[in-house]
């Protein structure tokens, strides 16, 4: 696992036993959830084309989804009912309807991915962000295709070269792009991410101040999130309360972003509070 996550992500190196343990801990659960993403985005967007004799990818499965005893596996819910990251992300590439982003030759591809029953007329916004700051430097909104019903269309296509001669100093290393569709002028679907490069080789990331505040709605608890700087894989944790969030293990790009927890236990404002633990790609020591 670490020889996998040390070809994209720079290894922890805390001198402390524990933290270093709990920070390989998150970077393992980072690994396996872009693994699984990026290879069932890639049978998703394959089912209506065939390249090279592969495609017509109908389906996809992913091992394994639970636990039936405690310890460590690859179940994307541990034994006790808690979401790991990789469940956090299923819940989006087998969305109804996803854009996913593909390179082939220096190409840029995005699909839109639907398993709706009726054809829709989506737009893809795309976003071209500089590590280094909360501000697009680019933002393309494109015309409107026809989204077949159970299919893979293609939305979007250009050359890598092309997108960043738009973007100002623009480098693989120093953005990323992110996209997501539309209809009527609204989002439709969850948003995605492509990155141009690992991210331990991305130029002007920073490391976040990251916090949060606790409010209470019905039975339900509002994090409120902040940060100064982009946050990849922001995983929220609320210690031994169990329940789920409404997202996480996502990329922050705003400075506040509100996150929705929905308790199994009875809990409060002041123990979720206490509990809440903020952690992204860049607290890692």
């Amino acid at each position: 696992m670490l020889q996998q996550a040390s070809l994209h992500f720079s290894l922890p190196a805390s001198p402390d036993p524990l933290q270093h343990y709990k920070d390989t801990l998150f970077l393992t659960q980072v690994m396996q959830a872009q693994c699984v993403k990026m290879q069932t985005e890639f049978y998703l967007r394959s089912r209506s084309e065939i390249r090279e004799g592969k495609g017509h990818t109908m389906g996809a499965l992913y091992w394994q989804l639970n636990d039936i005893w405690q310890g460590p596996s690859w179940s994307s819910i541990e034994y006790g009912g808690k979401w790991k990251m990789l469940h956090y992300f299923a819940q989006n590439f087998f969305a109804p309807i996803l854009p996913v982003a593909l390179e082939d030759e220096e190409i840029l591809l995005i699909y839109a991915v639907s398993d709706l029953q009726k054809d829709v007329s989506l737009s893809i916004l795309i976003k071209v962000y500089q590590w280094n700051s909360m501000e697009p430097v680019y933002v393309f909104a494109s015309n409107s295709t026809e989204v077949q019903a159970g299919s893979a269309t293609l939305v979007y296509k250009e050359p890598v070269k092309e997108l960043l001669g738009r973007c100002g100093n623009c480098t693989r290393r120093s953005c990323l792009v992110t996209f997501h569709l539309e209809e009527s002028g609204g989002q439709f679907g969850p948003a995605n991410y492509h990155f141009l490069s690992s991210p331990k080789q991305a130029e002007g990331l920073q490391k976040p101040k990251l916090s949060a505040t606790v409010e209470q709605q019905g039975g339900q608890y509002t994090v409120n999130l902040q940060t100064n700087a982009i946050a990849p894989f922001v995983w929220l944790d609320a210690g031994d309360i169990s329940g789920r969030f409404e997202t996480n293990g996502f990329l922050m790009l705003t400075k506040n972003m509100t996150v929705t927890f929905y308790p199994w236990i009875p809990t409060s404002t002041s123990q979720l509070a206490k509990s809440l633990q903020l952690t992204s790609l860049m607290s890692l020591s």
